[in-house]
């Protein structure tokens, strides 16, 4: 008996599941919550940068997690601008989302940068870039430079203020609970955080949903 309750003690800490974060250390509550847009879904914002190789080597992982999520769970991606200089690559993700071309864009960018170590110095670069992924020079310049492009960018902007971040790559969970590899202490256990964010997110709708007499 003595040997279960010691296995069943080890298998209790070493399950993810089971694993018990605290607020104010593996995650933070929003001052104010933000409003979603991802319908009924729960929502998970990841804010990133194209020169942070943080983020870069969260990509794969951020991947591999999303297929394994059933399909009440949404990922929205949005590019921090924490500065001056973060809005080039912010408008970049924009301009391929709106020509439709993110397949061709967000992964390869990444690597442009981290993997061939080639600098998005300017437009000029950013344009060539486009360019060597089939992108018409015109279809980027028209795009680049759209009213649409400048508003989102201007949204991303804001949002760093809105949630509250000072770093990325940081996640959101339902306009409510952020977290960050530096409050988790690492890749993994932040996803492990956001699971567990978002399991709390499904409990307290559950307890909030009416009940329906029979």
């Amino acid at each position: 008996m003595k040997k279960l309750l010691t296995l069943l003690a080890l298998l209790f800490v070493a399950s993810p599941s089971f694993a018990a974060f605290e607020e104010g250390v593996q995650y933070q509550t929003l001052d104010s919550p933000q409003p979603t847009s991802s319908g009924d879904k729960i929502e998970v914002v990841e804010l990133f940068w194209y020169g942070c190789p943080h983020c870069y080597h969260l990509e794969p992982e951020l991947n591999a997690w999303l297929k394994k999520q059933p399909d009440d769970v949404a990922l929205v991606r949005v590019p921090a601008v924490l500065g001056p200089s973060w809005e080039l690559l912010a408008r970049a993700y924009y301009t391929a989302q709106l020509l439709g071309v993110l397949d061709k864009i967000h992964e390869p960018l990444f690597d442009h940068i981290h993997k061939e170590h080639k600098a998005i110095r300017s437009v000029a670069d950013l344009k060539a870039f486009f360019e060597q992924q089939g992108v018409s020079g015109a279809d980027f310049d028209k795009t680049y430079n759209s009213f649409a492009v400048v508003t989102r960018t201007g949204r991303a902007r804001e949002a760093h203020r809105l949630y509250g971040v000072s770093g990325v790559p940081t996640l959101i969970v339902n306009g409510k609970y952020r977290t960050s590899a530096s409050l988790a202490g690492g890749n993994e256990q932040m996803l492990e955080v956001v699971d567990f964010l978002i399991d709390k997110e499904r409990d307290a709708a559950k307890t909030s949903s009416p009940v329906t007499a029979k």
